[in-house]
C-alpha cells in the first residue's frame, strides 16, 4: 500500500512510433521507501487523473488553499482581458464552484497546478493494485 502524496513517484517513458514521432508517456509507482517489497504497479497519468476525477466529490478539500488559488487565477484571468481584450468583467472567486475548478486543473493545469492542487487535499489518497481510493 503507499500513500499518494509521499509514497508515490512519476516515471517519464518514451515510445518512438510507426511514423518516427515520439509519444511520452508518465507512469506513477510507488516508491519503495516504506516497503521495499511493494507490488502497487504502475499506473498511467491519464489513468490516474480519470480515477483523481471519479473521487474528487468524494474528497476533502482545503478549501482555504484552493480558493487563495482560485483568486489568484482569476486576478490574472481579468488583468489579462483588461490588458489585452480591454474587456472589464465582474467576477469573483466566491462565485466559482471549488470541486469544478479542481476538475479544471486536473483535467488541463500545468504540472505545478496539479502538484499545488494535490497539496490541498485533506483526504489521504491510497495507490493499491493500479487504482486510487480515500
Amino acid at each position: 500500500m503507499s500513500e499518494f502524496q509521499s509514497g508515490v513517484t512519476a516515471q517519464d517513458k518514451y515510445k518512438t512510433l510507426k511514423d518516427g514521432t515520439v509519444a511520452k508517456y508518465i507512469y506513477y509507482g510507488c516508491t519503495r521507501s516504506k516497503d521495499i517489497h511493494c507490488k502497487g504497479g504502475y499506473l498511467e497519468e491519464k489513468v490516474l487523473l480519470a480515477q483523481l476525477l471519479e473521487i474528487i466529490e468524494k474528497l476533502d478539500l482545503d478549501k482555504t488553499g484552493m480558493r487563495r488559488q482560485l483568486e489568484t487565477e482569476i486576478e490574472r484571468h481579468k488583468e489579462f482581458n483588461a490588458r489585452i481584450l480591454g474587456r472589464k468583467d465582474d467576477y469573483r472567486a466566491k462565485d466559482v464552484d471549488i470541486r469544478n475548478y479542481a476538475k479544471y486543473i486536473l483535467e488541463n493545469g500545468t504540472v505545478f497546478e496539479k502538484r499545488s492542487l494535490l497539496d490541498c487535499l485533506k483526504t489521504k489518497i491510497i495507490l493499491k493494485n493500479k487504482t486510487i481510493s480515500t
